[in-house]
């Protein structure tokens, strides 16, 4: 039986800086970054998940454009079901540009506004994609999915997650928050905390919760997302150990030690870490053992340029 995941968001034109002052041209974009990775482990030959049919669907819209083309035929190699991506002819991607600093660190320049993926719930394919959510055994999104959709567009995509919950589905939330997406901080807390409510895994960046929530403490963090019913709270803390926190347990896990020198690009450092986690946790493992197969790919992903790194690079037993 072919396990459903579908993971929604938006892939942009990705634009880096290269030698001699060219750009260098890629994609990429949080959910996609996830989707791509979480797909590569599913298809390792010694992996579970690859014998158990794991099919990963990316939900988003491109426009008809040479670029768009590109990237869906990108996503298909890379063993990504696209089915329940749009093609808009009137709609093009977004694109941003990375700036990399000395030690790994980015910066980001967007353009995006009118990107296809903002619309991609306002077409008429958008009805049975919906639909088709509950057949999933997990759902992924990210902050910057809800971030990029006008009201009403998010506020059904709301709708249908929890329908599709009800009808099995677990759904993840990874909080990615990105303060110049949302129109003020009094309407990302209002949409983080109604995705929160319905969520299952919730994977989040401490410095993002800072930002959104301005929390003194983790402490303030850990009981927020209990109260709003996450049963399983993953905060990513970069450099330092993750922690976890259920209703049974609270451990921290140590990331993977890396030599600052072998650091070049930690774009999707954070993407990758979800997608070595949520392979893991779909494989059966408990929640230590997937979070070092999280800190185990992100550390990989780190020692290259750009946001996905060649195949050939993958680690090739993440979950052990």
């Amino acid at each position: 039986m072919t396990r459903q995941i579908a993971v929604i968001g938006e892939c942009m034109v990705e634009l880096r800086r290269a030698a001699q002052g060219l750009l260098a041209q890629g994609f990429g974009g949080d959910t996609l970054n996830t989707a791509l990775y979480l797909a590569r482990l599913g298809q390792l030959e010694d992996q579970p998940l690859g014998s158990q049919a794991l099919q990963v669907r990316y939900v988003t819209a491109l426009g008809q454009d040479g670029l768009s083309s590109q990237m869906l035929s990108a996503w298909q190699a890379a063993g990504v079901n696209t089915d329940w991506v749009q093609r808009l002819a009137d709609k093009v991607p977004g694109l941003y540009l990375i700036d990399t600093a000395a030690n790994g660190e980015r910066s980001f320049t967007y353009w995006r506004n009118d990107a296809a993926a903002r619309y991609w719930l306002e077409r008429e394919p958008a009805d049975a994609i919906l639909a088709a959510l509950g057949q999933c055994e997990l759902i992924y999104l990210s902050g910057i999915s809800l971030a990029i959709l006008p009201a009403a567009s998010r506020q059904r995509l709301m709708t249908a997650l929890a329908k599709a919950r009800a009808q099995g589905a677990r759904l993840v939330f990874d909080n990615n928050y990105r303060p110049r997406l949302w129109a003020d901080q009094d309407t990302a807390r209002a949409a983080y905390a109604a995705m929160l409510a319905q969520t299952d895994i919730a994977l989040l960046t401490q410095d993002d919760e800072v930002a959104l929530w301005e929390d003194p403490s983790l402490e303030q963090t850990i009981v927020r997302t209990q109260d709003l019913g996450v049963a399983e709270i993953v905060i990513k803390r970069g450099a330092e150990p993750c922690l976890i926190v259920t209703a049974q347990q609270r451990s921290e896990v140590a990331a993977t030690r890396l030599d600052p020198a072998l650091v070049v690009d930690t774009t999707a450092a954070g993407d990758s870490f979800s997608a070595g986690y949520l392979a893991a946790r779909l494989q059966g493992s408990d929640t230590t053992a997937a979070a070092h197969a999280g800190h185990r790919l992100a550390a990989t992903v780190i020692q290259y340029p750009g946001a996905i790194i060649p195949p050939s690079h993958m680690p090739q037993s993440p979950c052990h």
